[in-house]
């Protein structure tokens, strides 16, 4: 789930505050022109990102989307769905692969590859696929540093086309709803030992 914020360490702070969730430093996308800040979740993950090069951002589908999106810690403006077969995906929707990487905190690098974030901008329902290399760990997987314990995702609240969602997804066993409305990410549940966090617009 990704979050657009203005400012990284700002929106760290906001995001503790109102819901109590810690994040880790993620680092710097080269060549995207942006940057993020990891809430570990797991097997996923919520992303507060940022444009760090404007120009850089401009040059590149990614950060052409962060740039563009509202920037407000409450609404998530976008998606992804991890897969182990994002060449069959890639196929299957007539999709591009491009990779990825960055380096964490402990300067490993992480490496992933993506398909689908062009058409994800275009229609905010719809994720983009990613595939994380072999031997990377995955962001989710991290410790947090609050007490809230382990969280997951319990419901993504989509608006818009729900066959066109499926058509993109294929085969699936996410917790999605899709209401009526101007096609958007509408928000996220997290469910965990002390209740649920509501993200963006509150369950109808």
């Amino acid at each position: 789930m990704l979050f657009a914020v203005d400012d990284l360490p700002a929106a760290a702070e906001q995001i503790e505050a109102r819901h109590g969730l810690s994040s880790n430093e993620g680092g710097r996308h080269p060549g995207w022109g942006t940057a993020n800040r990891i809430v570990p979740l797991g097997h996923a993950y919520l992303e507060l990102v940022t444009v760090v090069d404007p120009t850089e951002a401009a040059q590149n589908p990614f950060g052409s989307w962060v740039a563009s999106a509202a920037c407000r810690l409450a609404a998530p403006f976008g998606w992804a769905v991890r897969t182990h077969d994002l060449d069959d995906v890639a196929d299957r929707l007539g999709l591009s692969v491009s990779g990825g990487s960055r380096l964490d905190r402990s300067g490993r690098r992480l490496r992933w590859r993506s398909a689908g974030i062009e058409q994800a901008a275009l229609e905010p329902p719809l994720p983009f696929f990613i595939e994380w290399r072999a031997g990377t760990p995955l962001p989710g997987s991290a410790p947090r540093a609050d007490a809230l314990g382990a969280l997951a995702i319990a419901s993504l609240r989509l608006t818009g086309d729900p066959d066109r969602l499926n058509e993109w997804l294929g085969r699936h066993s996410m917790p999605i709803s899709v209401g009526r409305g101007a096609p958007a990410v509408a928000g996220v549940t997290l469910a965990g030992p002390a209740g649920e966090i509501v993200l963006g617009d509150a369950p109808a």
